[in-house]
């Protein structure tokens, strides 16, 4: 069997919001639909599945995040995660630049949730709170510079 990973999907409170937050970092928009139906409900497991989404991709087109807006059922807000819950925990990204990509975090109300870090002077890494509450980890390989 062969098998790749497709996409990482994140709900989201505000569409717009996230996509704003996700393309000023770099990613671009491959589409956006709005979905509903019996396929949707059947995929989803939800009855009355209707959502807003957009698919977006890192520029070198490895990876791929999908972002959905619920307009039915209502969304359920849930407290953020913290980096130490079991489950979905985060989504990474490499960044040429961690204090740009900081920068550009932070214009969206997005802030580390400590700092940046430092690791064996091969890494620079750092966590953030995206829109909706997302755990973001950006990563610099110093190695590259």
């Amino acid at each position: 069997m062969v098998i790749k990973r497709e996409n990482v999907g994140i709900a989201v409170r505000d569409l717009e919001e996230a996509i704003a937050f996700f393309t000023d970092l770099g990613l671009s928009i491959l589409g956006r639909d709005t979905v509903s139906g019996a396929w949707a409900e059947t995929a989803v497991g939800l009855d009355g599945n209707h959502a807003k989404i957009a698919l977006l991709e890192t520029p070198d087109g490895n990876g791929r995040i999908e972002l959905f807006e619920y307009i039915h059922p209502q969304a359920i807000e849930t407290e953020p995660t913290l980096p130490n819950e079991i489950g979905m925990h985060r989504v990474a990204f490499s960044v040429d630049n961690i204090e740009d990509a900081v920068a550009i975090a932070a214009k969206h109300g997005s802030y580390p949730l400590r700092g940046i870090a430092n690791y064996q002077d091969v890494y620079k890494l750092s966590y953030l709170r995206g829109p909706s509450g997302i755990i973001v980890m950006l990563a610099e390989d110093l190695r590259k510079n």
